[in-house]
Parts: C-alpha cells; sequence; structure tokens
C-alpha cells in the first residue's frame, strides 16, 4: 500500500462503518466472521452483533480507502443529482400550470422585494417644475416609439380570398407562396353565376372550381389550418356563406330608391332634412314595426306610394330641383327598373316578383315622387336643434353646402310609436323636431315573414348587400355550428366593407338580437305533466284581464280575484306554478 498513496489498508470496526455498507455486504461478512445472520431483523440489529465479536479473520482483513478525487466526486454528485431530478420530476407534466404559477409567484415577489430595497436605498427625489427640456436620447425614443406603433404593417388589412374577412397584413399569406389542394372548397351550390338575361345558363365548369374571391390574393392562418389537412373552414365562403360581389345595378342606391326594391319591408323611417343659409343634413329615427311583411309587385303605383310616403321639407326658401337630388328620398325611375331587372334574373327570392312596367311609367324620370310639404323656418336659426347642441359648439349650420347631404341613422324605438298611422307619425316628428322635419314610410301587403330560421329575411330585407340571395342567416348547415351573432359579425367584417358603409344594416342586425333575445327570455316554460292543462286554461283566460292584472300588481296593488275572468287568471297562475 506503501507504493500506491492513492489506497489506505486500515483495521476498523466492522459496525462502525455499518454506513457505508449494503445489505448483501453485511450478509457477506457474516458469512466471513461466522456470525449468524437474520433476514427478520433489520440492518442496524444485525450490524449490532458486530460490537464485541473478535476472531482471527478479525486481524486477518482489513478495510481499504481509496483517495478522494474532488473534481471526480461533483462530477459523479452532479449526474446524481440530474439523474434524481429528472425522475423526480417525470411524471409532473400533468401540473405544469401550477409549477409555472409557482415560479412565477416567486418571480414576483423576488421583483417587489427588489423594488422594495431600491426605493429604501434611493429615496424619491423631488419633482422640478418646470421639468428639464426632454434629451436628444429620450427624443429619439419617443420618435421612434412612435413610428413602430404607427407603421402601416401595424394596421394595414386585407381580405382573405377563402373566408372573405378583413385580416391584418401580418397574419396573412399570400396564395402563390402557399401550396395547398383548395379541393374541399368546391360546392357547386353555394354560389350563382351571374346572368344578363334569361337565356344565359350556369357554367357547371365555373362552378365546380374552388370558391375563392377574386379580389383577394391571401389567406389567413384560420382557413389555412383546416385546408392543409383537407377540411372545409367553418367560416369559408364555400360553408354557404358566399354573397357574391355588388352588381352596378346595385350601386348607389338613394335611401328611398333602396326601400322602393326590397321585397320585405322590416320599419318605418322618420327622416328630418333640415335646410339653413347654405348647408344641408338629413337625420333619421327608425320605427320598429310590428309584423314584419313582404311585397308580391314593386314598385308600387304613384298613387299607392302617396298613401304611405310622406315627405315634409323645411328651411328659409321653397327646395329646388337641385336640393331634391341631394336628399336621400330622391328617386330614379330608370335606377330603380334597372335594379328590379337584375335581382329578378339573378336573386333567388325576386324570380317570382312582379315587375309592374305600368306602375314604373307613372313616375318621373328624377324627382320625388309625391307632393311634398314645406314649412318654412327662420333664416337666423340655423338648421341644428339647440337641445341637441353642445355648450362648445359654435357652428351655426352643419351637413354640406354641395353633393348629397349627410344622412345619419341615429336609432329604432320601441313599440311605442309602431302602430302610428303615417299622419300621426309625421305630425309626432314635427312635434319632436321643432316643427322642421321629413318623414318616410313605405308600404306594403299582407303577407308577414319570420325572423327565427329564416335564411331568407335578411336577403329579401337587404338585396343590394346579397345580391344573389345566398349566404343569409339561420341556415340549416349552420345550426350548432355558427350562430345568428356570429355570422353577423363575419358579415360586418367582410372586405368590402359594404356591410360596415350601410345607413342601417348595422342597427337593424342589432336590434333583431334585441328581439330575439327578448322573447327567448320571455317563454313560458311548463312541466311535461302539466302541459296539457295549462296549455287548455292558457286559451281560455281573457289576454285584457292578465294584461290588466300584471299591470296592477306591477304597481304593488294587493289585488283579490273578482270576476270569473280574473278567478281563472289566478287559477292559471296556480297550474304554472304547479
Amino acid at each position: 500500500m506503501d507504493e500506491n498513496p492513492e489506497f489506505i489498508a486500515t483495521q476498523i470496526p466492522i459496525h462502525l462503518i455499518g454506513d457505508c455498507l449494503t445489505v448483501g455486504d453485511i450478509r457477506n461478512l457474516c458469512c466471513i466472521h461466522r456470525i449468524p445472520y437474520s433476514g427478520k431483523l433489520n440492518k442496524e440489529e444485525n450490524l449490532k452483533r458486530f460490537e464485541h465479536h473478535y476472531c482471527s479473520n478479525c486481524e486477518s482483513y482489513y478495510t481499504i480507502f481509496k483517495r478522494d478525487d474532488r473534481d471526480k466526486v461533483k462530477k459523479e454528485k452532479a449526474k446524481v443529482r440530474s439523474a434524481i431530478y429528472r425522475q423526480q420530476t417525470k411524471g409532473r407534466h400533468q401540473n405544469n400550470n401550477t409549477i409555472h404559477q409557482e415560479k412565477s409567484r416567486k418571480k414576483k415577489n423576488k421583483e417587489k422585494k427588489s423594488r422594495k430595497n431600491k426605493t429604501s436605498k434611493h429615496p424619491a427625489i423631488p419633482s422640478v417644475f418646470p421639468p428639464r427640456p426632454a434629451s436628444e436620447n429620450l427624443i429619439h425614443r419617443i420618435i421612434s416609439g412612435f413610428c413602430n406603433d404607427t407603421d402601416p404593417s401595424k394596421f394595414q388589412e386585407a381580405g382573405c380570398a377563402v373566408c372573405g374577412q378583413l385580416t391584418l397584413l401580418t397574419k396573412l399569406k399570400s396564395l402563390t407562396e402557399v401550396k395547398i389542394s383548395y379541393e374541399p372548397l368546391i360546392n357547386p351550390l353555394a354560389r350563382k353565376k351571374e346572368k344578363q338575361s334569361l337565356n344565359d345558363t350556369d357554367d357547371d365548369n365555373e362552378l365546380r372550381s374552388p370558391i375563392l374571391d377574386p379580389d383577394c390574393s391571401h389567406i389567413c392562418e384560420p382557413c389555412l389550418g383546416p385546408l392543409k389537412k383537407g377540411k372545409r373552414p367553418l367560416k369559408s365562403l364555400a360553408n354557404f356563406l358566399w354573397i357574391g360581389k355588388v352588381p352596378q345595378a346595385l350601386q348607389d342606391l338613394t335611401y328611398a330608391e333602396k326601400m322602393l326594391i326590397a321585397r320585405v319591408r322590416h320599419n318605418r323611417c322618420l327622416v328630418r332634412v333640415s335646410s339653413g343659409r347654405a348647408k344641408m343634413v338629413a337625420n333619421a329615427i327608425m320605427f320598429t314595426n310590428p309584423t314584419i311583411k313582404v311585397y308580391k309587385t314593386l314598385p308600387p303605383s304613384r298613387q299607392e306610394l302617396s298613401e304611405v310616403l310622406a315627405i315634409v321639407f323645411t328651411g328659409p326658401a321653397n327646395p329646388t330641383q337641385e336640393e331634391f337630388k341631394r336628399t336621400p328620398m330622391f328617386v330614379r325611375r330608370n335606377k330603380v327598373a334597372e335594379a328590379l331587372e337584375w335581382l329578378k334574373l339573378n336573386h333567388s327570392d325576386y324570380a317570382s316578383l312582379n315587375i309592374s312596367k305600368d306602375n314604373l311609367d307613372t313616375y318621373e324620370e328624377e324627382g320625388i315622387p309625391v307632393v311634398v310639404d314645406y314649412k318654412r323656418s327662420d333664416i337666423n336659426e340655423g338648421n341644428k336643434i339647440p337641445s341637441a347642441m353642445s355648450k362648445h359648439d359654435m357652428e351655426e349650420e352643419e351637413g354640406t353646402e354641395d353633393g348629397p347631404c349627410p344622412f345619419t341613422v341615429h336609432g329604432l324605438t320601441g313599440p311605442e310609436y309602431a302602430k302610428m298611422s303615417m299622419q300621426t307619425l309625421k305630425l309626432k316628428a314635427l312635434q319632436h323636431l321643432e316643427n322642421r322635419g321629413k318623414t318616410l314610410k313605405v308600404g306594403h301587403d299582407e303577407t308577414q315573414q319570420s325572423m327565427y330560421d329564416n335564411p331568407q329575411i335578411y336577403p329579401q330585407m337587404f338585396p343590394w348587400l346579397f345580391p344573389y340571395g345566398l349566404g343569409g342567416l339561420t341556415q340549416a348547415v349552420h345550426k350548432k355550428k355558427l350562430s345568428d351573432a356570429e355570422h353577423k359579425k363575419l358579415l360586418l367584417m367582410y372586405h368590402d366593407k359594404r356591410f360596415q358603409t350601410d345607413l342601417y344594416f348595422p342597427i337593424i342586425a342589432f336590434n333583431h338580437e334585441q328581439l330575439k333575445a327578448g322573447t327567448t327570455g320571455s317563454f313560458l316554460l311548463a312541466r311535461r305533466r302539466n302541459f296539457d292543462s295549462v296549455a287548455s286554461q292558457l286559451q281560455k283566460v281573457n289576454r285584457s284581464v292578465l294584461a290588466d292584472l300584471a299591470k296592477r300588481m306591477s304597481e304593488g296593488e294587493h289585488v283579490k280575484p273578482e270576476t270569473e275572468d280574473e278567478k281563472l287568471c289566478f287559477l292559471f297562475w296556480i297550474i304554472w306554478i304547479m
């Protein structure tokens, strides 16, 4: 051992080095020293048998120690620690969130302590006023930050050719860069080809090609993912969301012309046109219609239109033909005829429409189709409503001096004015707008249309937005996949912005959501076992009495049923509660 300094031989009692021995080592030592080994005893109890033991082998055997190599030992310990850590973290992948939260909590506490230490070491310096001029470095940082935040790449948008949605350019990829199959986008039933005459037929080859918007050259990430897997994206145009490009015949229509070509009339509208000394402006308040009506013949005759369209013009002087052209009430006969003829050829809901040539011939080529009532206003009043002005508003007039006057739709009222006649609405409008206003109402027939589960209700109300009658809401293929609210969001984000810039589509769509929410919340629910009795009692209930009782009870009155109708109402409530 003297020749090799790495090893040291010595005699040490076995029970003193027991911590370094394994159970197998102790068993072998017991065999060498002829000490009985018991498997029923633990390690410590077997080692105690060596404390008072002595034999000839105790002097013949030595304990040899090897020199400790610190570097190697450290490496070995590091290996052991890493192995232990891997073993401990082997099953922790399910608790990654907890580990991440714990780490972030510790990090926040550490940062909080460091901030406290900094504030304690560096007391707050009192602010100096006026502040010092900004340094060149600070100015450079401010300008650079502004340039980065206003860089066109941060806000420029383009349409996706697959879904037609406006998307940031940074989240789009060019179609030429993407190598995928567009076969899932083939759906001949989801689109139509424009017809110029009755003899035109659909081109099968064109309809069997993938549905991509020709005005877009990019694809968004939500559409790219499913296409890579060979699936059709939910929001793709091929998924019966194609609406087509707006033709020239349906572009640049005035407000009155749009109302005259729509098959479904969903509301009534009061339009206020105010003319000052130089400027003109128009505003509208919409009134919800109790029932949605549908036309069978368009346009109505001039005599019929005179019964449902009333126009009141206010200003310091009689309106001229040039002023009429600037208003949203101006109607061009040829434009209306062209729009109706195009819709009859291409719109799915206009195929059965009767276009009356006789009625069209009764209209002037350009002008207001009915008699205009004029009310003179003081030239010094301007065209503003004092109650609607801010104290900081110093302008005497609003609007434009030439070109189409601004036209704004302000909102929808409740059912308060829904059943008023045209004359009553006109009087109300004149009274509300300080005897200066303009009203419009378009007639209808008695056929009703429902806004529930009716995919064609919006294409009939807005044919200038849905020119082919396709892409309507509440389609059967979208049930439980695409809600009405989500579908309306898609329409508002369509790349040509036709739905955003329309005068009243956003407000009508929002109003319908409110009506549906209110109706859904007021449905009568009954248990199945009580349904027959509830239904029979409900048919016998006097609705006027029920409404009167509800009003009296809502006002806090203690109501005791006296008449038979009142008792029947209370009986119905009891059955409903049970």
